[in-house]
Formats: C-alpha cells, structure tokens, sequence
C-alpha cells in the first residue's frame, strides 16, 4: 500500500507528555500491517512510494502538473482511493486496499506525526 500525500491533521509528535512513541502508534501498526512500507520505506522514509517524513503540510507536486498541500483530506483521498491524485516522479501505482476509515485515519495522524529533522 502506499499514500501519496502529507497531513496537516493532529500534529501528534510522538514525543510530548501522554503520547505514544511513533513506533508505537496505532497508525504505523496499522501501516506496517498493510504492507505500507513496501514501498514507502522501512521507516517511511521513501522507496518506490514518496516518503511520508516531513510529508504533513508540505506541497506535492502532481503528476497532472497541479499541486495540493499534504493536509489530512489529501492524505485520506489518497490512502482511500490511489489513482485520485497520483504524485509526479512516481511511475508505480499505488494499489488499493481494505482498510477501515478509523483505520485511514490512524495512519493520517502517523504521517502527520513525522517530521522532517529539525521540525
């Protein structure tokens, strides 16, 4: 499975007081369950799919020539349905898959969780 976006969604830094470590949110768990890092990296950090580290509020370029902002509706559209927005420099398509909204969901707040060095 892969996502072509970023989110802006719940800025959950793995890292503050009552929340998770990242390698311990239910997004990843979920992600990694579903074959997500595949292709976009044994820690999301890119491969045959875009990276989702410091993807959250970024702009992505479109293989249509548009750009969108990486916020939570594109990450969600993305993840639901692959072939609606593909991004450019990407020649494999992402497949579709089964997962739950509550499932999409999670993995949105996880990739909104990883930021770039330095964020």
């Amino acid at each position: 499975m892969a996502v072509f976006a970023g989110v802006i969604g719940g800025a959950c830094s793995g890292s503050g007081p009552g929340s998770a470590p990242q390698s311990e949110m239910p997004g990843r768990q979920v992600a990694v369950a579903a074959a997500c890092s595949s292709c976009h990296g044994p820690d999301f950090d890119g491969g045959i799919g875009p990276s989702w580290v410091g993807l959250a509020g970024s702009d992505v370029a479109l293989d249509d020539g548009s750009t969108v902002v990486a916020d939570a509706d594109y990450l969600f559209e993305s993840i639901r349905d692959p072939s609606a927005k593909r991004v450019a420099g990407f020649g494999v398509a992402m497949p579709t898959n089964d997962l739950t909204d509550d499932e999409i969901s999670e993995i949105v707040d996880y990739i909104t969780s990883l930021r770039s060095n330095g964020d």
